[in-house]
């Protein structure tokens, strides 16, 4: 009985384990298609991703190649493109409701801000993210949803790093006048945090609405400079730099 009860236990073993490498060989391809097939109905823009290496024995992941797009209508090739981005996750919480990342570090990324008099490209995104939230969230390609009663998976963030980011400015109001600017680390602590969890869309607002208004200041401090040099052009010339920008420089 002894015998039998080892190898009953062995064979539970070996089909865990061949399990969680399973599926963390397809989890990686899983996830890759979900950021890609989600994340444009969130930010109604083009997403793409290179690369994603997921473990689930140790819980971490490592992005490569992650690029947002541009809304319609902008000439920059990109709003957001980020070379690598390294996620700490709780492996005990990927089959629970609510995932649990512990952390989040965003190496060097590149942000491009084209502005000018309708506006700027992050803003265009920022209202596409915020009319998706007040909608109830992006709508599921599924065509069983509807009929189910599972309520979507929650998701938490105990911190959120980006560091080394640099923003590519285009100001389309001075004749696509171009220059790229160092943005200070942004750092996000606890989204989601307690019972309930972030949706995906809430998510994303967050960690966009902190770029987008971190980058917006940084950009309206350069280009108020950049102002005080062109007083030569006359007061209708900073006016219209200043009306391009969406009267950041009240901000």
């Amino acid at each position: 009985m002894k015998k039998i009860a080892w190898a009953i236990g062995i064979l539970v073993l070996v089909l865990v384990v061949t399990a969680v490498l399973v599926v963390g060989v397809f989890l990686d391809r899983i996830v890759k298609a979900g950021v890609e097939t989600v994340g444009p109905k969130i930010v109604q823009v083009p997403i793409t991703l290179d690369k994603i290496n997921l473990s689930l024995l140790t819980g971490s992941a490592k992005v490569k190649g992650l690029v947002v797009g541009n809304p319609e209508g902008y000439k920059t090739p990109f709003a957001i493109s980020v070379g690598t981005a390294s996620v700490g996750v709780n492996p005990f919480t990927v089959m629970s409701d609510k995932i649990v990342i512990r952390s989040v570090e965003v190496q060097n990324p590149e942000i491009t801000f084209e502005g000018g008099l309708g506006g700027n490209n992050l803003g265009k995104i920022m209202d596409n993210v915020d009319a998706v939230a007040q909608s109830g969230g992006p709508p599921s390609t599924s065509k069983t949803a509807s009929a189910s009663s599972k309520p979507a998976k929650k998701i938490e963030v105990d911190d959120f790093l980006i560091t080394g980011a640099m923003v590519h400015v285009s100001l389309t109001g001075l004749g696509g006048r171009e220059m790229t600017l160092p943005l200070p680390d942004i750092h996000l602590t606890n989204l989601g945090k307690g019972s309930d969890g972030l949706t995906p869309t809430d998510l994303t607002r967050a960690v966009f609405q902190a770029i987008t208004t971190t980058t917006i200041k940084e950009v309206a401090s350069a280009t108020a400079n950049v102002g005080k040099g062109l007083e030569k052009l006359g007061g209708a010339g900073v006016n219209k730099l200043k009306s391009g920008l969406g009267g950041l420089f009240g901000k």
